[in-house]
């Protein structure tokens, strides 16, 4: 939700409560940027129990009959009441995409950050590993308008792979700071240009300082790709429920 504009969660809790009435809030795995678009978005509602008259494959259908036309929920299913879609969530894979052609693919417009110079794609291997690991990513998050005590993360993958013109960084880690996966991405474009050298990006990382660090890449270009989840997610919910929904009443902060 948001305090000036539209949100993507608005309009699905307008969705939902045009079927459901006593739908007011739905609790979701992750706050994207605007710009930045979602195909593996996870989000939880409570539907009491006299208003759902359908089956489970039919939701979809009915929800999105009530959606504008770039937002789809793509599948449901029942979970255990203690279920937290955002706090019970394992990991996270972000993809970014880059058009590196002298000409933008129309088609890709709107999905990939059409970057025309050369690039040396190698050099860019080699340094994204660097990052792969448990390390402290604030010198590639931007800053908050609140500070974030913890500021380390584990990144299981940082990978690049190029099929023509295409490049796709695939980014996969146990969470991420704000802008963090668009701070690498933009970082190590600037490295492939020959702005800067693989030594000088593990002392980035090692700075812990944004100022340090390469430029933030644009949004349209990234995609949250999966959430992971472990089998057993049963503990904190209710807790973490109650504690998320007073998080989201008092920001509208992206993350």
């Amino acid at each position: 939700m948001q305090k000036i504009g539209v949100g993507v969660q608005q309009k699905v809790e307008e969705a939902l409560a045009k079927i459901f009435p006593s739908v007011r809030r739905i609790m979701s795995s992750s706050r994207t940027d605007t710009g930045v678009h979602a195909l593996g978005m996870v989000a939880d509602v409570n539907i009491v129990r006299s208003e759902f008259k359908m089956t489970l494959h039919k939701l979809p259908l009915a929800v999105n009959a009530w959606l504008p036309e770039d937002i789809r929920v793509v599948s449901a299913q029942r979970v255990p009441n203690t279920f937290h879609s955002r706090f019970h969530a394992s990991g996270k894979q972000y993809r970014y995409a880059i058009w590196n052609h002298t000409s933008m693919n129309p088609l890709l417009r709107t999905q990939a950050w059409h970057v025309p110079v050369k690039l040396d794609v190698k050099a860019m291997q080699s340094a994204a590993r660097h990052l792969v690991g448990e390390h402290d990513f604030r010198s590639f998050a931007a800053n908050h308008s609140y500070k974030i005590e913890d500021t380390v993360r584990t990144l299981t993958r940082c990978d690049i792979k190029r099929s023509g013109s295409l490049l796709t960084f695939v980014i996969e880690g146990d969470g991420f700071l704000y802008k963090m996966c668009r701070g690498i991405v933009g970082t190590l474009v600037q490295l492939g240009r020959g702005k800067f050298s693989e030594a000088e990006l593990k002392q980035m990382l090692a700075a812990k300082d944004r100022r340090v660090a390469g430029m933030t890449a644009p949004a349209h270009g990234l995609v949250l790709w999966k959430v992971f989840y472990k089998k057993d997610q049963s503990g904190r919910g209710d807790e973490a429920r109650r504690r998320v929904r007073a998080e989201l009443e008092d920001s509208s902060e992206a993350e």
